[in-house]
Parts: C-alpha cells; sequence; structure tokens
C-alpha cells in the first residue's frame, strides 16, 4: 500500500516534500514508489532532473520527448500527463499531434525531428538526435527518454490505465486538457533549479553505461545515484538467476514489441524452479511488455513475496535495466559496449 502524504516520515517525508513543492500535490507515480523508500528517492531523480529544470533544451521539447515516449510505451496516463502540459507549453496541435502519434503534423522542424527520434529512441534501428544537438541539449534529452521508459513502465504495471476520463469524446477530452493546463502554469513555466532530488540519495560513481549524460554533471550525477540504487533493489529482492535471465533477454532485444502473446517469456522462464517463475514473469514482462502486467501476474508474484516493498524494488529493478539499455544505445563514449549488460 503506498504511504498516504500525512502518513510520511524520514526519507520518503522528503521526497514527498520536494514533489509537492514542485507540482503542488503529491503525484500518484510518487505514491506508488513510497514501499521502497531509496527507489522513491531514486525515480524522483532520474525523472525530476532531466525534466523539470529549463536547461538547455527547454521545457516545451522536453515535455515533447516526455509524450513521445508514452506513445511508444503504450502508457495512455503518462501521455495524458505530458499533452496537457504540452496544451500550456506549445498549443493544442503539436500536443494533439503527439498524443494521436501524428508527429509529422507539428509545425516546428526542429522540434518534429526530435519527437520523431523520442518516438523511437527505444529501437535500435531507430533515428538519430538531428543534427546540431549540444552534449549538454543530449544529456537531457536523452535523459527524459531513459528517466520516462523507466516510469512508463512503473505507471503501466499499477496505476489506471488513463489519467483522463476514458469515455469523453474528442472535443470534451481538449477542454479538459485546456483546463487543466491552466492548472498546470505553475508547474510546467516555474524557475526549477537543478540537483533539487540529488541529495536524497547518497554520492555515486559517475556510471561507464551512461556516458551519454556527461554534458551534463547534475544529471549525470542523479544517474549514478539513482542506478546504483536500482541496482540495490534488484540484488536485495531478486534472485541472481532471475536477473541473469532478464538481462540476458534484454541483451537480445532490439526495442521490438513483443506481441499480443506472451509465450514468449512462459518460454523463457519454463528452465526456472517453479518458486522463481513468479517474479521472473513479472520481471519480464515489466521490462518488455509492461501494459501486459495484468492483476493476475502481481497477485502471484505476491503469493510468495508478499512485501510492497519487494514488489517495488522488483518492478523498478526490472523497468530500470530496460531503460538504461536504451540509454546506451545513445551512448557514443567508446568505452561503453552496446552489448552485453552485466555487472548486477
Amino acid at each position: 500500500m503506498p504511504v498516504p502524504a500525512e502518513a510520511a516520515r524520514g526519507l520518503v517525508s522528503e521526497v514527498y516534500g520536494q514533489v509537492a513543492g514542485e507540482m503542488r500535490i503529491v503525484v500518484p507515480p510518487a505514491l506508488l514508489h513510497s514501499p521502497s523508500p531509496d527507489v522513491l528517492a531514486a525515480y524522483w531523480a532520474i525523472c525530476r532532473e532531466p525534466l523539470t529544470p529549463a536547461g538547455v533544451a527547454g521545457r516545451t521539447v522536453k515535455e515533447a520527448v516526455a509524450a513521445a515516449v508514452a506513445v511508444a510505451t503504450i502508457c495512455p496516463y503518462c501521455a495524458d500527463m505530458h499533452t496537457v502540459g504540452l496544451y500550456e507549453l506549445s498549443g493544442e496541435r503539436d500536443a494533439e499531434a503527439i498524443a494521436q502519434d501524428r508527429p509529422a503534423e507539428i509545425g516546428d522542424d526542429r522540434l518534429r525531428g526530435i519527437v520523431e527520434w523520442a518516438r523511437s529512441a527505444h529501437l535500435a534501428d531507430g533515428p538519430p538526435l538531428p543534427a546540431g544537438v549540444s552534449a549538454a541539449e543530449r544529456a537531457e534529452l536523452v535523459g527524459v527518454v531513459v528517466g520516462f521508459h523507466y516510469l512508463s513502465r512503473m505507471v503501466n504495471v499499477f496505476l489506471s490505465s488513463f489519467l483522463l476520463p476514458p469515455g469523453l469524446g474528442p472535443r470534451s477530452r481538449r477542454r479538459l486538457k485546456q483546463g487543466l493546463s491552466r492548472v498546470l502554469r505553475p508547474t510546467v513555466r516555474g524557475e526549477h533549479p537543478a540537483g533539487l532530488a540529488n541529495g536524497l540519495l547518497a554520492p555515486a560513481a559517475r556510471r561507464p553505461d551512461a556516458g551519454w549524460a556527461a554534458g551534463n554533471p547534475v544529471i549525470a550525477d542523479a544517474t549514478a545515484r539513482a542506478y546504483r540504487t536500482f541496482e540495490s533493489a534488484g540484488a536485495r529482492s531478486l534472485d541472481p538467476e532471475v536477473r541473469r535471465l532478464v538481462l540476458a533477454r534484454l541483451d537480445r532485444w532490439d526495442g521490438e514489441d513483443t506481441g499480443l502473446s506472451t509465450r514468449w517469456c512462459e518460454d523463457l522462464i519454463d528452465g526456472l524452479a517453479p518458486p522463481l517463475r513468479p517474479a521472473a514473469r513479472l520481471a519480464l514482462l515489466t521490462a518488455l511488455a509492461s501494459y501486459q502486467v495484468g492483476a493476475e501476474v502481481v497477485e502471484e508474484f505476491r503469493e510468495r513475496h508478499p512485501a510492497d516493498g519487494t514488489l517495488i524494488d522488483v518492478t523498478a529493478w526490472a523497468s530500470f535495466a530496460a531503460a538504461r539499455r536504451i540509454g546506451i544505445r545513445h551512448d557514443r563514449a567508446a568505452a561503453v559496449p552496446a552489448s552485453p549488460i552485466r555487472g548486477e
């Protein structure tokens, strides 16, 4: 069960304070992470630091990237959230072009190119970032892609599929988005200092698998602290054999959709001992097909692992493992191998 804001203590209270200070409420994605306090802080660092400070890229471009990732990961909740912000920042036309997966309709050439890149950033053969993107801007944009490929998986597993009522017609949806965008104006247009979330986690050495962040020291620091936290969560809550299985499958993942059937997952876990299979099923589906994690998958896992914190640890580690793989695809540092990922 999530920790209510009024009952939060310690690290959970600190994170909630930052979230509410910037977003006016403790948003559901923060609440869902709360049973595992260090993972909650890692989520906030890996999502806040690339997105919220205006930086070089600007909030409009970064919100558009986050919305494009939501479309790619089939996360309607996240797509609604970030396109509402875009109603305020860039207008209805661009927001709906992204929400409806029609980036060709975006008027600005540069924004269109960045959105098209973000929409396919998880694919091994996806387009590169547009020419002229600086190292500092690249750190921000790849950081948003990594952070929101992580978050959209967690949202797909734990939250309702829709932020807005699903029965609304197109005109009513747009009117509601326009109204909500005015409420979000202080959040998306406000000043947000860089590095606020970093102090919530212990310092960590810079990551050779996140060289894409080198152009922004604050994002590089947030990534190092968060990555170490996610790895620790996996180590304490997942059997090493399950982690190896998930990482081996991600080594062969080119970003492709796994399709409607989950037979691929069942085939992979078939060689595991029966007690390990529920955790492996949950982790594999979270990493590669989070929109297919149903209540039965979670319930089967909880029969063997009833603690709320363990559930968050496992899904966060799996979401992170997939997001990290995507980051490596956009890392031009020669010292970083594209495959395999190891060392957990």
